[in-house]
C-alpha cells in the first residue's frame, strides 16, 4: 500500500512539474524576428595610455544587421565624466551608425567606464565599455645652459 501511494505521489509531482514547465514556455517573451540588430565593430573602446588634457572623443561604430529601422532612444554614461552622443534619426537596415563618447581627460588614472544604450533592437539594452589610462603630461626638457659653450 505504501508503494502505491509513493508511486502516485511521484507521478503527481512529475505531472505538476511538467505543467509548470509548460506555463513558463507559454509566458516566454516572443522576440520579433525582424527586429533591428546593432552589430558593433567592438563593444570596447581602448584609449590606451594618453596624456592628461588629450582629446577624449572616441566612437563605437555599428551596423544595423536587422530587418527594421534602428532607433536609439537613449545612451547614458556611468558617470558625468563620460558623455555619449548619438543620432536621433533611424538607422535603416544595412546602414551604419556610431555612438560618440567624450571622456573628461583632465582626470588622472585608469579609465574603466560604461555607456548604456537603449534602443528598439532585439537586444534592447546594450552596455559598451571604455578603458585606458590617463597620465600626467610630459614636460619639455629644460635647457640648463645659458648659451652655447665655446671652446678655446
Amino acid at each position: 500500500m505504501k508503494k502505491i501511494f509513493l508511486t502516485l505521489g511521484i507521478a503527481t509531482m512529475t505531472l505538476i512539474s511538467a505543467k509548470a514547465q509548460d506555463a513558463k514556455t507559454d509566458n516566454a517573451v516572443i522576440t520579433n524576428p525582424n527586429a533591428a540588430v546593432m552589430t558593433f565593430d567592438s563593444d570596447v573602446v581602448d584609449y590606451g595610455t594618453i596624456e592628461q588634457g588629450a582629446d577624449g572623443v572616441r566612437e563605437f561604430k555599428f551596423k544595423n544587421t536587422g530587418k527594421e529601422p534602428l532607433i536609439i532612444s537613449n545612451a547614458t554614461g556611468s558617470c558625468g565624466c563620460t558623455v555619449p552622443t548619438w543620432s536621433k534619426e533611424p538607422i535603416l537596415p544595412g546602414k551604419t551608425g556610431s555612438i560618440g563618447v567624450k571622456y573628461d581627460t583632465k582626470r588622472l588614472g585608469a579609465i574603466n567606464k560604461t555607456v548604456t544604450v537603449t534602443s528598439n533592437a532585439a537586444e534592447a539594452t546594450k552596455v559598451l565599455r571604455i578603458k585606458g589610462e590617463i597620465i600626467a603630461p610630459k614636460t619639455a626638457p629644460v635647457n640648463t645652459t645659458s648659451g652655447p659653450v665655446e671652446k678655446n
